[in-house]
């Protein structure tokens, strides 16, 4: 028994390494997506919100998320620092004996760091244009109330968890609740300068490394392992291997279908449409991983990645809500259509559960959506949220940081790309 407790918990810490990689993947994606100016700003971002993310969540997100007993089926837990620190060896010695598979530190760091991702996926959305105090001020708020009030609703024993609602591992607690923040904050913050012209002409605004997306994009597939593999809350041998395949397939599948529909949509080979195919593709598994078949897999990561182009025209083009990162698709939407793939595909699936299924990404997502845009409109009409036009000219690097992300110097007639510092 302590064997397989040492095992488990070993997996889990494994799995959170893993899932801390995932982090290094978002800072990269997005540093690629957006312009050359406006990268020091993005690491800034990221390397700031893993950080709050943290502290957050061990003062007040864990037993709001996990208030354990008297809570079950209710809609909020308990207002309170962690106070699982207190246990000794021998506690969990005997939390060992008792048969649970991880210790109550193990639990607390694996599950933090999936708390920072959605103050992460709505740093994308609002690139290269938002001021980064105010932007910081949402964050810590979001994750230290929102995120995790919406998780206790099911991960902790809540009200969605009592009807038998139904994420394995985040589609919607995680990716379509940030998805529904990046969509409130991009409508208040409106879009970057000259992307929408008063003609109606859209502009592109290409990001500077498709390289750089490109490892980024990588890094997240790699660090989805443990996002997934992790939420098993074992080292269960089939269990695992089991996530770890359809996990694969879809995101497989995800980048082939968006290449064939990005392809016949703009007669171009798009790599930024394969890389949110591939990452559509992971967020709908994320729901059902450990309830799919091999098939289902390539089918909902397939059906992910036909979403991807047709949901980021919509955004852009009919909508006009501007998103450098596609964000409020691959997460918004694609979190929508995993979780209720939970009640199409798989061992759960029926009407029933499909209904239930859809109550739940409902009332996350309107809860999401409206806290954001309630955090957000606040600091908008306290302190603004947006630079003025003479520092989005010039990049946010030198206006919020003073600082480059690159230089360009000539060396024996030859201009080469040097980092600074």
């Amino acid at each position: 028994m302590e064997a397989l407790f040492t095992v488990n918990n070993l997996w889990i810490l494994v799995a959170t390494c893993f899932v801390f990689i995932m982090h290094l993947g978002f800072a990269s994606l997005e540093a690629g997506f957006v312009q050359r100016k406006n990268v020091v700003n993005i690491l800034f971002k990221n390397s700031m919100i893993i950080s709050i993310g943290l502290l957050t969540y061990y003062m007040v997100g864990y037993n709001l998320m996990y208030p354990g007993e008297g809570f079950e089926g209710g809609f909020i837990g308990r207002f309170a620092p962690m106070d699982w620190a207190a246990g000794s060896v021998a506690d969990y010695a005997a939390a060992a004996e008792d048969g649970s598979t991880y210790t109550g530190y193990s639990d607390f760091i694996f599950q933090g760091m999936f708390a920072a991702t959605c103050a992460t996926i709505v740093s994308g959305a609002v690139a290269e244009r938002i001021k980064l105090v105010p932007f910081l001020i949402f964050a810590t708020i979001f994750v230290a109330l929102s995120y995790p009030i919406t998780g206790m609703w099911h991960w902790g024993g809540g009200w969605l968890a009592e009807m038998g609602f139904y994420d394995f591992a985040g589609s919607t607690l995680v990716h379509a609740a940030g998805g529904f923040a990046a969509l409130a904050a991009i409508i208040l913050l409106g879009a970057r300068r000259g992307k929408y012209k008063k003609n109606g002409q859209i502009t592109a605004i290409p990001g500077h490394s498709m390289p750089l997306a490109a490892i980024g994009v990588f890094l997240l597939w790699f660090g989805w392992y443990g996002f997934n593999g992790g939420s098993v809350l074992s080292a269960d041998p089939n269990g695992v291997s089991l996530v770890f395949v359809t996990t694969s397939l879809a995101a497989a599948a995800g980048g082939v279908a968006a290449f064939f529909v990005a392809y016949a949509m703009f007669r171009s080979y798009d790599l930024s449409m394969v890389l949110n195919g591939i990452l559509g593709g992971l967020v709908g598994i994320t729901a059902g991983a450990d309830q799919m078949s091999g098939m289902d897999a390539i089918l909902i990561g397939a059906i992910a990645g036909v979403i991807i182009p047709f949901s980021i025209v919509f955004f852009d083009k009919t909508l006009k809500l501007d998103d450098p990162v596609g964000a409020t698709s691959v997460h918004g939407i694609c979190g929508i259509w995993g979780t209720l793939a939970v009640g199409i595909f798989g061992d759960m699936a029926g009407g029933g559960q499909l209904v239930t299924q859809l109550i739940g990404v409902a009332a996350i997502g309107a809860f999401s959506f409206v806290t954001a845009f309630g955090i957000m409109g606040a600091l908008k009409a306290i302190m603004g949220i947006r630079v003025d036009e003479e520092e989005e000219i010039k990049g946010l690097d030198i206006g919020e940081h003073d600082m480059h992300a690159y230089t360009l110097s000539k060396e024996d007639g030859i201009f080469q790309l040097t980092s600074e510092g």
